[in-house]
């Protein structure tokens, strides 16, 4: 078979590259060799038992067949409380979609709102898969650089610029706290940039998957619950996956005006259908007890982040803005990349310099748009951390 049989949307699409050093890093481990790997973009921590017993009592149950697409209904109203508890948001639950990860929800949101071209705002750096998903759709990503001594957050001018430039923008992907920066938008900045969505009626998706990831005693504000005008506008994407370390259950979850999630719920019945069965009832068990499971893994999170932080500032010539939340960082290592003995000029061969020569596993940065950087996941032990710095430290060493 040859590739014309093969579509646009095929064709255009990009490997993850996150996932591409995981599985280049676990062909390595898997020959034996000691591979530091801070590629990886999941808690390395168990899944609470309390979750993992209620998954078991599922299966006991008998409740193992098809659900509702968008989700069973004591599942929509665990996540309508949740949404209440932490974000102060009032939710019909019949305007919450369960999807299989947070990654599906977005594109069922994509699919539901977008026609071809309409142009989708993405600040960058950015989260892999929001460019290849708005091009899945025949949407048009329309970047929006940030700068390291902003702390990598767009403004409400930049927005409001670019906007009077396009001719058919649709929606602005937000993502706090951010993959791969780390930043956080606090409340005073999501009000000033939803001011300028509804000045242009153009839709937010607000991905808040790491919202319960989040240090320095700072607060996570959905932009959501800045007002009822822009929550109108705001379709909010979080899951269970990050916080509870259930990346490999695949749940996710969008809320948002009634009738984009009606369609989206369409869109969904025609694909995926529904989210297993036990995952559903295991996420309806995690959303409304608490062992205390979740604080101290983000309390682990934060002290990994210290030391991380600090380590990378031993380093001459790497500087790194410090992430407020989720668990990566994005060190600057364009003096590395201008002149060195290895003629190595862009972060992609330095990681697989890196990567293939010291055995430590990082992402670069080229990946999530930002070039001179690499991303560091310390989901990962100090142990191992402390190791594999050493080994980047050593490598970026030998270039000079």
């Amino acid at each position: 078979m040859n590739g014309s049989h093969l579509s646009h949307r095929a064709k255009a699409i990009r490997p993850s590259p996150t996932l591409t050093v995981s599985a280049l890093a676990g062909e390595m481990i898997d020959r034996g060799l000691d591979v530091v790997n801070f590629g990886v973009g999941e808690p390395d921590f168990d899944t609470p038992q309390y979750i993992k017993n209620a998954a078991k009592k599922a299966v006991d149950d008998n409740f193992t067949r098809y659900t509702s697409s968008s989700g069973i209904l004591e599942l929509r109203e665990a996540i309508a409380e949740k949404l209440w508890r932490d974000n102060g948001l009032i939710c019909n639950p019949r305007d919450i979609l369960v999807s299989p990860g947070a990654k599906a929800s977005i594109i069922n949101i994509l699919l539901a709102v977008c026609d071809p071209r309409d142009e989708v705002l993405i600040p960058a750096p950015y989260w892999v898969s929001y460019t290849s998903q708005v091009e899945m759709v025949d949407g048009y990503p329309v970047l929006l650089p940030t700068q390291e001594e902003q702390d990598f957050k767009i403004t409400a001018e930049q927005l409001d610029n670019q906007l009077r430039e396009l001719s058919n923008p649709k929606a602005l992907i937000l993502n706090s706290p951010n993959n791969p920066t780390g930043s956080v938008y606090n409340a005073r900045e999501l009000e000033d940039i939803g001011k300028i969505c509804l000045k242009y009626n153009i839709l937010i998706i607000s991905d808040e998957i790491y919202e319960k990831l989040i240090y320095d005693n700072l607060k996570h504000v959905s932009i959501a619950s800045i007002s009822p005008a822009i929550r109108e506008n705001t379709i909010l994407i979080n899951g269970v996956s990050k916080a509870y370390a259930m990346t490999g259950w695949r749940l996710g979850y969008a809320a948002g005006p009634t009738e984009i999630i009606k369609m989206a719920s369409r869109i969904q019945s025609h694909t995926t259908s529904c989210v297993n069965s036990i995952t559903q009832k295991a996420a309806v068990v995690a959303l409304r007890e608490d062992d205390g499971s979740v604080e101290k893994m983000r309390q682990t999170f934060e002290k990994r982040r210290n030391f991380l932080m600090k380590s990378l500032q031993e380093i001459p010539h790497v500087r790194c803005c410090k992430p407020g939340g989720a668990f990566y960082a994005m060190p600057n290592v364009s003096h590395y990349l201008m002149e060195n003995k290895r003629n190595i000029r862009n972060s992609q061969s330095l990681c697989e310099y890196l990567l293939k020569e010291y055995h430590v596993a990082i992402v670069p940065g080229s990946a999530f748009g930002a070039p001179d950087y690499v991303r560091f996941s310390y989901a990962n032990s100090l142990e191992n951390i402390e190791k594999g710095l050493h080994r980047f430290a050593e490598g970026l060493s030998s270039l000079l």
